[in-house]
């Protein structure tokens, strides 16, 4: 062979042995993974949350959005923008589209109670997050409201009651009053304090989950109780104003302000760090994001023959957050979550 064929027959072999750019290898299959995508891709799952406008749905949605862009299905967002009646056209209307999975974040408990029946009926399983109606629909994902406030409760005891020197009084800034974490947590927090005598509830009101209310709530409490020992606040973001209200009185430091919340290093961490809250409960709400996908996937490839028949629950580990642990990574940020995934 001449030494110029010779380079030919070489290169040629060559190329024919090189990978080509770009080319992906094709995915190994353990016997599982293409039924799971084949199954996923192309289904349509409805979000109804209560708002998209704070760190809660966000993370939600975050760990929603890194499912579906793995599995290839469709996350269909409707913001309810804090009005029920928003929501329920919403839920109607995903109901009306046939989604494959309805996830609904029900202001109230009453609220959606039906509409949530009728997803059924029309084959679409419903998962809850965090906020539970009577019924339950396929599953709820989320906080166990009365554990939360018996953790709260405890909370203030270690600083208010007779042990830990103090005289025992409390005051209650609860959010929307028939949301259940008011309702269910109330009703915890009245049980905790019967059990335990040397605590006093001095005030309780609403402040609407609104943070500008609960200062002037708080403010008026302040006035009206001069020696109170401390606040459970109901919800970390509306309990800043309780926190503003405490400061400006030049109370930090004397008057305890513990809350709950899910666990967002700024809401949370920085405000524990700033002494702005003595405690916060967190229910942890990137935990949150991760179970909740994990249920869609697991309903959008195992759907219930009767929606409704056989509901779960998967609630959240509650993590206490003081002044001892904040620095401990207790907290997330939702850019770490979108770096990293739930």
């Amino acid at each position: 062979m001449r030494w110029s064929s010779f380079l030919k027959v070489a290169v040629a072999v060559a190329a024919l042995a090189a990978p080509v750019a770009g080319a992906v290898a094709a995915e190994f299959d353990d016997g599982q993974i293409n039924v799971t995508r084949d199954t996923l891709k192309g289904k349509r799952v409805g979000f109804v949350p209560i708002s998209m406008g704070f760190d809660l749905p966000q993370v939600w949605y975050e760990g929603l959005r890194r499912d579906a862009e793995r599995y290839g299905y469709e996350i269909v967002t409707r913001d309810a923008n804090w009005n029920v009646q928003a929501g329920a056209q919403a839920i109607n209307q995903l109901i009306g589209e046939q989604v494959d999975v309805l996830i609904v974040h029900p202001l109230e408990m009453q609220a959606y109670a039906k509409l949530i029946d009728k997803a059924n009926a029309a084959g679409i399983p419903v998962i809850q997050i965090n906020l539970k109606s009577l019924n339950t629909g396929d599953a709820y994902v989320g906080a166990n409201w009365h554990s939360i406030f018996v953790q709260t409760g405890e909370e203030i005891l270690k600083r208010c009651g007779k042990d830990a020197g103090g005289n025992g009084k409390v005051a209650l800034v609860q959010g929307v009053l028939t949301t259940p974490g008011s309702q269910i947590g109330r009703q915890a927090l009245a049980d905790f304090f019967a059990e335990h005598p040397d605590l006093s509830i001095v005030a309780d009101q609403a402040a609407d989950w609104d943070a500008t209310k609960a200062k002037a709530v708080a403010s008026t409490i302040l006035k009206q109780n001069p020696d109170l020992c401390g606040f459970i606040g109901f919800w970390e973001v509306q309990d800043m104003g309780i926190a503003a209200a405490i400061k400006e009185a030049g109370l930090q430091g004397k008057v305890a302000l513990v809350t709950s919340g899910g666990g967002e290093q700024k809401s949370a961490c920085d405000n524990v760090a700033n002494g702005n809250f003595t405690v916060n409960v967190s229910y942890d709400a990137r935990g949150q994001a991760r179970d909740l996908g994990t249920v869609v996937t697991t309903l959008l490839q195992n759907k219930p023959q009767t929606p409704g028949s056989h509901p779960i629950g998967v609630y959240s580990h509650n993590k206490v957050i003081t002044a001892d642990n904040v620095n401990a990574g207790v907290c997330w940020s939702l850019d770490d979550v979108k770096k990293y995934g739930p």
